[in-house]
């Protein structure tokens, strides 16, 4: 038996901001769109042509408020062909929350407050 990866969801405040950043922090374009028939809920799926893996972003009708992630343990990498241009981008985005220079890593933060970690190419 066999599984394949095919999405991570995050819930988000506000998904129009979500989707700003991660078009511009990096590269992901809406996919596909689910919107409730009531209103309740939006699901947009983003990606980019680097992997068929797609990040859902949902946003709730009436939760405008950021959601409570814990200690934030947990977190999606991003491996990027020109690290140097990424965290020029990312610094000057200002969302640059963690670097770890041993290991050449370093971390952003969604709008939302997810973790994203961001991994030079390796040869």
């Amino acid at each position: 038996m066999k599984f394949k990866m095919v999405h991570e969801n995050y819930n988000v405040a506000d998904l129009r901001t979500s989707l700003e950043f991660y078009e511009k922090a990096l590269g992901l374009t809406e996919k596909r769109r689910i919107a409730a028939p009531d209103g309740s809920f939006t699901i947009v799926y983003v990606g980019n042509e680097e992997s068929d893996f797609l990040l859902e972003l949902t946003e709730l009708s009436g939760h405008r408020q950021k959601y409570d992630l814990g200690e934030c343990e947990f977190h999606l990498a991003f491996r990027t062909d020109d690290f140097e241009a990424a965290k020029k981008l990312h610094s000057e985005m200002g969302c640059i929350c963690y670097e770890n220079e041993k290991m050449g890593i370093y971390f952003i933060q969604d709008p939302d407050g997810y973790w994203l970690e961001i991994i030079p190419a390796r040869k």
